[in-house]
């Protein structure tokens, strides 16, 4: 399910009934506001993007994008170009969707293409490691790797998400010419080989996080699951939201910190580790 681009249009594609391109205007950009308000529901002064920033990255030549069904907007995304050590890298602070659409995937095969011609080969976002559908996304259909721990990335948050949590992120990698993306963006998610002797490094019991032995030494892959729905966990127990949050920090964050290289998504439930041997 890829686009073609359309030169004359300044990136235009079409994916279905989909229309994707790069966003120049000021109505463009408070159409973006509104969606992204929408779906986050921020405090007044806590939108995760302004429309002067929008306008002004978008002017500076960086990645601002929306996705239209039948003229109106259903997507969007806004990334920058930064650096990872001497290599240029699209970072892609902010990508939303509304459900049902496809946007999210067709807007992620749009931001691609850009960063391919551009000669970039990598593009990295954020994401709490504790959604299920948004790990499954990145690692199943897009086929990006979680390579960073990031405890309180963005500090206390208050929009109608994250409220009552903290802002723990994993740094999501794409590596845009590997072998298993190029799979993902033909529409055939990563399934994860697990081998017979994996380890339930965080397990889940009753709704509840259980840990398990990630320091066995004959425990090459290691499996950390996620709660069902963290963002229903939080409004009705937020006691349990908080244990599963401290056990996937500790456990997943150990494990990435130790060297230990996640390689996919498990039945849409756990991440699969690969500890060094």
């Amino acid at each position: 399910m890829s686009g073609v681009m359309s030169p004359a249009n300044r990136g235009d594609a079409r994916v279905n009934d989909l229309v994707l391109r790069e966003l120049r205007s000021i109505e463009e950009f408070k159409d973006v506001f509104r969606l992204f308000d929408g779906i986050w529901r921020p405090n007044p002064d806590g939108a995760p993007v302004t429309v002067e920033m929008m306008r002004a990255l978008s002017h500076a030549g960086n990645y601002v994008a929306g996705a239209y069904r039948y003229d109106r907007i259903v997507g969007a995304s806004v990334g920058f170009l930064g650096m990872t050590g001497a290599e240029r890298v699209l970072h892609s602070h902010i990508t939303g969707a509304l459900a049902g659409h496809g946007a999210g995937f067709a807007l992620k095969t749009h931001q691609r293409a850009w960063a391919l011609e551009r000669g970039l080969e990598r593009i990295t976002w954020t994401y709490d490691p504790l959604v299920r559908r948004n790990a499954y996304f990145n690692l199943a259909k897009l086929g990006a790797r979680p390579e960073e721990y990031l405890p309180s990335f963005y500090g206390t948050m208050s929009d109608g998400i994250n409220t009552g949590d903290e802002s723990d992120r994993v740094l999501a990698v794409w590596r845009l010419t590997a072998p298993h993306v190029l799979a993902a963006v033909r529409g055939e998610p990563h399934r994860p080989v697990i081998p017979a002797d994996a380890v339930a490094g965080l397990g889940e019991r009753n709704g509840r996080p259980v840990r398990g032995p990630t320091d066995a030494s004959d425990a090459g892959t290691v499996l950390v699951a996620v709660p069902r729905d963290v963002e229903a966990l939080r409004r009705a127990e937020p006691r349990a939201a908080r244990e599963w949050r401290v056990a996937v920090r500790e456990v997943l964050g150990d494990l990435l910190r130790d060297g230990a290289r996640v390689t996919g998504f498990h039945d849409k439930s756990c991440y699969v580790v690969e500890r060094p041997p």
